[in-house]
């Protein structure tokens, strides 16, 4: 599985990792949604060239012409709550996609231990589809695999893209491990070295569902 870390290179997504992590920037809720949908536009762009293409032609006021567009069924899917802005990121740039949305949350049995269950999913055919699957904290992997495991209930993607803002190396292992090595590739704005008793990534960037809509109860 190729993994694609933007933070081997230099690029606007290290300044709008910056202010998403940045305790005294990431308090106005409008600047870290904002920032999670850019990084998911730029995310969406280099997912873009990995894309197969074909050539339509069309016709313009003066002549024919030939264009190349994407030649894959796109499907982009998210994780609620978090997810949302950052799914838009990727909607801005594949705006003729089909959606998919999963429910998935932990549910705490002790303070540090939890189990994830997935609660509601909305999805068309993934049959031969290219599934795109979205959420910005990549903390255990856990998640994300019970998100893909119900998703194939909805059929079987030719292709896959995991895409995260950050990602913990623990995570990134346990993605490897169990999606498709051979038609997955991850993306991520950020791998950091530990997560902590919380399975908060550290040094992360707190709870991203909270900072983009508010505290829950």
């Amino acid at each position: 599985m190729e993994v694609i870390d933007f933070a081997k290179q230099d690029s606007l997504v290290s300044q709008y990792m910056m202010e998403l992590r940045n305790v005294d920037i990431q308090h106005d809720m409008l600047r870290f949604r904002r920032n999670l949908e850019r990084i998911g536009e730029i995310i969406a762009y280099e997912i873009s060239k990995h894309l197969d293409y074909k050539t339509e032609t069309i016709q313009t006021p003066l002549a024919p012409c030939q264009c190349r567009v994407i030649g894959e069924d796109v499907v982009l899917a998210t994780i609620f709550r978090a997810g949302l802005p950052f799914h838009q990121g990727f909607l801005n740039f594949f705006d003729h996609a089909e959606n998919a949305f999963v429910s998935a949350y932990r549910k705490y049995k002790e303070k540090e231990n939890f189990d994830v269950f997935i609660e509601y999913i909305a999805s068309p055919d993934l049959n031969g589809k290219t599934l795109i699957l979205v959420d910005p904290m990549l903390a255990t992997g856990a998640s994300m695999e019970l998100s893909y495991r119900a998703l194939l209930t909805k059929g079987t993607p030719a292709r896959i893209h995991v895409a995260s803002v950050i990602a913990s190396q623990a995570a990134v292992d346990y993605v490897k491990s169990t999606f498709p090595e051979d038609k997955t590739t991850l993306w991520v704005g950020a791998v950091d070295p530990e997560i902590n008793s919380h399975s908060y990534i550290v040094p992360g960037l707190g709870d991203a569902g909270d900072l983009a809509f508010g505290t829950k109860l």
